[in-house]
């Protein structure tokens, strides 16, 4: 999987398994004089779907390297992470986000950029544990079940709950190269011409570990979803939102709905015009350009 010049990679051990992440330790971002626990530290955290890894955030946290400690991890069941043979659950990823945050940060609160369904993740653990978090910029915050809709609700996901025909389908329409190109092409993306042989051929790479299909069907399956509307009002951590006006699976509707539940708290909703799901693939540099504007302004 790609991994940008003076990155490397690292892992600790949650009480899932072993999750690997991404941090800048080498030139051309540190050297003898710059010591980078004295940074200030950034997490990346990607979202879900067939092939998902910190290779969505790939694109924008190397231009934050030189002035911060960034961490951009492959969650549990997801690239190149531990992948148990289990149906995974909500707790499974807000227990693994926490212990993760807790290792690798030392228990300082941190600025967390996250993405769809894990930032919804990510704003309960907020909540359950504010003392972790500085500031939250997330992207698309959704928990698929949001207002009592079910966004994953179709005929794909039943056939999923199917035995034996889940994974078949799993290895031939979501994890071969034409079944990713076409759902980053028609769904994920605003522009299919943003599309490029990288992208897909990292996700595929994601997508073909062995016992991936157990964190993605699980996904696809809405084990994971949830109702973030009925959590967010209770978030206190300074939070900033940005969200694709051209975004399918959630659109924009639900994310004004959400951050008007607590205006306190999200402090921006910024819409991004022709833009899809992953604006931090399709427009990386809008992406970074917006999150330097918004860590002054919710730190003041």
């Amino acid at each position: 999987m790609f991994q940008p010049p003076g990155f490397e990679q690292r892992s600790v051990i949650t009480s899932l398994g072993r999750i690997a992440y991404y941090t800048n330790t080498s030139s051309p971002w540190q050297d003898n004089t710059t010591v980078s626990t004295d940074k200030e530290t950034l997490v990346f955290l990607h979202g879900f779907g067939g092939g998902s890894s910190a290779y969505e955030w790939s694109k924008v946290y190397p231009a934050f390297a030189a002035e911060y400690r960034v961490i951009a991890p492959d969650l549990i069941g997801w690239g190149r992470s531990e992948h148990p043979t289990q149906n995974y659950k909500i707790d499974d990823y807000l227990t693994t986000i926490r212990e993760f945050l807790q290792q690798t940060c030392n228990n300082q609160p941190v600025t967390v950029i996250a993405s769809s369904l894990t930032a919804a993740f990510t704003i309960r653990v907020a909540i359950a544990h504010p003392e972790l978090f500085r500031s939250l910029i997330l992207s698309a915050p959704a928990g698929l079940a949001d207002f009592g809709d079910n966004a994953l609700n179709n005929i794909f996901a039943q056939i999923l709950n199917i035995p034996f025909l889940d994974r078949l389908l799993y290895y031939t329409a979501i994890a071969s190269k034409e079944g990713i190109r076409n759902f980053l092409e028609q769904r994920q993306f605003a522009q299919p011409s943003r599309v490029y042989e990288e992208i897909v051929n990292a996700y595929l790479e994601s997508a073909q570990q062995p016992n991936a299909e157990y964190a993605a069907l699980s996904f696809v399956r809405g084990d994971l979803s949830f109702d973030l509307s009925l959590y967010i009002q209770q978030l206190t951590t300074p939070t900033a939102i940005i969200w694709g006006q051209k975004s399918q699976l959630t659109g924009p509707e639900i994310g004004r709905r959400l951050a008007e539940l607590n205006p306190q708290a999200i402090r921006v909703f910024q819409l991004i015009d022709d833009v899809g799901l992953t604006p931090q693939l399709e427009l990386p540099a809008v992406t970074v350009g917006l999150i330097r504007k918004f860590l002054p302004l919710l730190s003041s």
